[in-house]
């Protein structure tokens, strides 16, 4: 499988929450995961069964959320994504009780594959739009 197809595989499949249960072919059993959330910045590990639970968290606060890739560049064995998230607020997200309202993020990462399995990434995820969103939909929907 090409670097490209694996990258592409797990964020449609997998990120993306059509498929969680195929985690296993895209992850390696560990993986190093470099995040950034809003300028805080932290290296955890990531196994396929708790990414898995990562995504059905995603699930549960978006509900049946729209993922679309906005940039995908390959470079040897690493890919760059940049995707957007489209969603309704269904469960708690930061404190926030559901609203049922619409919320979209952003986000980005950078993925190393070898093997046909993804090692590890770095990824970028800005919440202080969401977090305006919010806010927004509080006031909205009080």
């Amino acid at each position: 499988m090409l670097v490209e197809e694996v990258v592409r595989g797990f964020i449609e499949q997998v990120r993306s929450g059509e498929n969680p249960d195929l985690v296993n072919k895209y992850l390696a059993p560990v993986v190093v995961a470099h995040q950034i959330v809003s300028g805080v910045s932290e290296v955890i590990e990531r196994t396929p069964e708790n990414y898995r639970d990562h995504v059905e968290e995603f699930l549960e606060a978006y509900g049946n959320f729209a993922l679309s890739i906005e940039e995908f560049l390959v470079q040897g064995q690493k890919v760059y994504v940049r995707w957007r998230q489209d969603g309704h607020h269904k469960g708690v997200i930061f404190g926030y009780e559901p609203t049922g309202l619409e919320l979209s993020t952003v986000g980005s990462a950078v993925y190393r594959v070898s093997e046909n399995l993804i090692v590890e990434y770095w990824i970028q995820q800005e919440n202080q739009g969401l977090r305006e969103q919010l806010e927004v939909n509080l006031k909205r929907f009080s």
